[in-house]
């Protein structure tokens, strides 16, 4: 039956060698590091991420709007786009009066089942062309949480790689100092020498 001596490597002992420490020490290094730095970096990546993006959605807020428009032509032949709630968008000839401008035609993205003489609503920028809706809250969170993730896998995948390169070089150190020990104490075993 085995048993095990839990902090063997903390402990004196002619045992215990130089790698030996190295490695407790990595091991208490990599549990800190994991423990407490990834959930660090991820939450100031997603502190970052969330001001990023409320910015870039308050200023597709401010350069967009939206139109209610009457569908004049079908869809066009080109291939659908999904949209962020996952519905087919296709490109059709879209028509709506604005205010002091008369009725003007643009070509729009519009929901896949739209047809002819159907209202929808269209999303221009300040030139008139027809863009994505601007993004919501619910956006922004998804990338505020993504980045958050990914930047705290990040922090784990490269502590836990350092982890294994540390590993590595001690599992490399301990055998060259057994090797150097045996090569001293093996002839006085085998009497080679004598």
């Amino acid at each position: 039956m085995r048993t095990r001596v839990l902090g063997w490597r903390w402990r004196r002992s002619p045992l215990r060698r130089r790698s030996d420490v190295v490695e407790a020490w990595t091991v208490l290094v990599v549990a800190v590091l994991i423990l407490v730095g990834a959930p660090l970096a991820g939450a100031a990546a997603a502190w970052w991420a969330h001001g990023e993006a409320r910015s870039v959605s308050a200023e597709q807020q401010a350069e967009r709007h939206r139109v209610r428009a009457e569908v004049v032509g079908g869809r066009s032949d080109s291939l659908p786009s999904v949209q962020a709630d996952g519905q087919r968008a296709y490109r059709a000839t879209v028509r709506w009066t604005e205010p002091g401008e008369g009725a003007r035609t643009a070509t729009a993205r519009v929901a896949g089942d739209a047809r002819p003489g159907e209202v929808v609503d269209v999303w221009l920028d300040s030139r008139g062309r027809s863009v994505a809706p601007p993004a919501d809250g619910t956006a922004v969170w998804q990338h505020t949480l993504t980045m958050g993730t990914c930047a705290a896998g990040g922090v784990v995948l490269v502590v836990l790689l350092g982890h294994s390169v540390v590993r590595r070089v001690a599992l490399r150190r301990r055998l060259a100092e057994w090797e150097r020990e045996w090569a001293r104490t093996e002839p006085e075993w085998t009497h080679r020498g004598a």
